[in-house]
């Protein structure tokens, strides 16, 4: 994984200028490219921020894309197809070990903890992350943040992931639908609604929390070229702003009513799903408080990622993130 995000990279900032440095301007807002990783309730404050008017109230539209990958996501930014890209940070942490040299910058904090759920076949009211020796495990793709922090767990109790009982081979995408038709799997992670759901149609049952177990780790986060940021502070500042008014909607109203207001990005979903996967969320402070990134947390991740074998070296921190608009807003806020 990491040498197929290096090989596209550096492709990128040999041959690719940049689209759109600064922000565009249409009808007095700013146009604001948003490249998320995936679509997914785990990102829920972001879609309050749009639902509820939180960027309008700001002056600027958001233009939303999935890149559907951090490494593809990544690829937007470096190519200058998306201004701020939101992925996990092992992406911009691959990039610096690389060299890159006008580097994206991690400005953001989104959510502070692996956001997926141990699926079993059977209800485990005692489980023990240590009775996964010897089991199948649908991990997902090998060098993303959810396969490697499960890595993570299961090797700090003692479970062994170096065989193929710790399956890599099948695309996020696919994982829930695997699982459910291969009977020789014992456990997949899902993230929510997917979880409730599966779980309500008798299919599978919610064993563990991955993020509980993992403990605090910058899971996603808002990352921009560095000259971007250097160019349209302001933006990245209002931004981040909207975005931190949908988590303090969030955590003043109940799940139900939260769930009223995503409904509209997540058609097709029920509210009660919507509001289960808020909860559920809440229950396990899924989402970061403020928008810093602490050092002892991005540390936390590159832990993971050398567990998990690669990282060749460590990408430094005050390169990798730049806390300047989180901090300004923390105090603006009183956060």
């Amino acid at each position: 994984m990491k040498g197929k995000i290096t090989a596209l990279l550096t492709a990128l900032s040999l041959f690719l200028f940049p689209l759109c440095m600064t922000a565009c301007t249409k009808d007095g807002k700013t146009t604001v490219r948003l490249c998320e990783v995936t679509h997914s309730i785990f990102y829920a404050p972001l879609y309050i921020a749009i639902n509820n008017g939180y960027f309008g109230d700001e002056n600027i539209e958001i233009k939303l894309s999935n890149g559907g990958g951090a490494d593809k996501v990544m690829t937007s930014v470096i190519s200058g197809s998306a201004d701020i890209g939101l992925m996990g940070p092992e992406a911009t942490i691959y990039c610096h070990v690389e060299g890159q040299r006008d580097y994206p910058v991690i400005f953001g904090l989104l959510t502070r903890c692996d956001g997926s759920f141990l699926v079993g076949r059977e209800p485990e009211p005692d489980f023990d992350w240590a009775s996964l020796e010897g089991k199948h495990i649908l991990a997902g793709r090998p060098g993303g943040v959810p396969a490697m922090t499960l890595q993570y767990v299961l090797n700090q109790h003692g479970v062994s992931t170096d065989t193929e009982l710790f399956d890599t081979s099948v695309a996020f995408d696919a994982m829930v639908g695997t699982f459910e038709s291969d009977k020789s799997i014992d456990y997949t992670t899902m993230f929510e609604p997917t979880a409730s759901e599966f779980v309500a149609l008798g299919k599978g049952h919610i064993v563990a929390s991955v993020g509980e177990a993992a403990g605090e780790v910058p899971y996603t986060a808002f990352s921009a070229q560095k000259s971007w940021l250097n160019k349209n502070n302001d933006t990245a500042s209002a931004f981040l702003r909207a975005v931190l008014r949908g988590y303090k909607y969030m955590s003043e109203n109940t799940p139900e009513t939260v769930a009223k207001a995503l409904a509209p990005s997540f058609a097709g979903t029920s509210e009660t799903s919507i509001a289960a996967s808020v909860e559920s969320y809440l229950n396990i402070n899924a989402w970061a408080k403020t928008p810093v990134l602490s050092e002892d947390s991005f540390n936390r991740l590159q832990d993971i990622m050398e567990n998990a074998g690669t990282l060749s070296e460590r990408a430094d921190y005050s390169l990798a993130v730049d806390n300047t608009i989180a901090n300004k807003l923390v105090k603006e806020l009183g956060l």
